[in-house]
Order: C-alpha cells, then sequence, then structure tokens
C-alpha cells in the first residue's frame, strides 16, 4: 500500500465516521431550523391577527372617542343655554323682585300715613273725649254750686224770715 492509499484509509477511518455525524446533525439543525421556522411563522401570523386586532379596537375605540366627544359638546351646549336661560332668569327675577320690593315700600309708607293718619284722629278723639269729660265734671261743679246756692238761699231767707 502506498502511501495515497493509506492516507486515503485513514481520512476515511477519521474524516468520515466525523462526516457522517457531522451530516446527522446537521439534519438535526436543519430538523430544528424548520420547526423554528415554523413557529415563527405561526407567531407571525398570530401577531398579525393581533396587529389587525389592535387596529379594529383602535378604529372602535376611535369612533367610540369622536361619539363621547360630539356628546360632550352637546351636553356643553345645552348647559350653555341652560346658563344663558337661568341668567335670564335671574334677571328677570331680580326686576320682579325689585318691582315686588318697591311696591311693598309704597304699601309700606301708605301704612304709615294711614297709621298716622288714625293716631291723629285717636288723638283728636281722646281731646274731645278728655273736653267731655271735663265738661260734665264742671257741670257735676256748677250744679253742686247752684245746689250750694240754693241752699245758702233758703238758708238766708230762712234766717230773714225769722
Amino acid at each position: 500500500m502506498d502511501v495515497a492509499e493509506k492516507a486515503k484509509k485513514i481520512i476515511q477511518d477519521i474524516v468520515l465516521p466525523e462526516l457522517g455525524e457531522i451530516k446527522a446533525e446537521n439534519r438535526e439543525i436543519k430538523t430544528i431550523l424548520e420547526l423554528t421556522n415554523k413557529r415563527l411563522d405561526d407567531i407571525s401570523a398570530h401577531l398579525v391577527d393581533q396587529s389587525r386586532r389592535i387596529d379594529e379596537t383602535n378604529g372602535k375605540m376611535d369612533k367610540i372617542h369622536m361619539s363621547l366627544i360630539a356628546r360632550i359638546d352637546e351636553t356643553n351646549a345645552r348647559i350653555d343655554e341652560m346658563n344663558g336661560k337661568m341668567n335670564e332668569m335671574h334677571i328677570s327675577l331680580i326686576a320682579r323682585i325689585d318691582e315686588t320690593n318697591n311696591k311693598m315700600d309704597k304699601i309700606h309708607m301708605s301704612l304709615i300715613m294711614r297709621i298716622d293718619e288714625t293716631n291723629n284722629r285717636i288723638n283728636k278723639l281722646y281731646e274731645v273725649i278728655v273736653r267731655r269729660d271735663e265738661q260734665e265734671k264742671l257741670e257735676i261743679k256748677i250744679m253742686k254750686i247752684e245746689q250750694d246756692i240754693a241752699e245758702m238761699k233758703e238758708k238766708i231767707q230762712y234766717k230773714i224770715a225769722a
């Protein structure tokens, strides 16, 4: 055997089994790689589906958001309208209260004038009653004086006659 054949045989004995092992490992790696690629494809499809669902959800949320903004704007407009009406009512009520206060002031002044007038009439009536009472007392005194004079005249006439 010559050297070339020996070298060939050594190579076959050493390298070929390792080459077989490398090929087997390569097949295993390819299988694992295929499974990994399959798994990555599944994950990618799942992510695409999730992304689509997220986009749909975002679209729905945007619609809801726009709807809520519109409703809030409507509510704000109604609140502004109500505030305007309340301000008008407030102004109207203030005017009515002022009018009522003026009427009450007029009634108050009228009542004060009537009370003063009534008090004046009561004072005049009191003066009349006092004058009548004094007149009655004076009449009683005069009657008593007249009786006393009449008695004195009788005594004098009785004494003159006696």
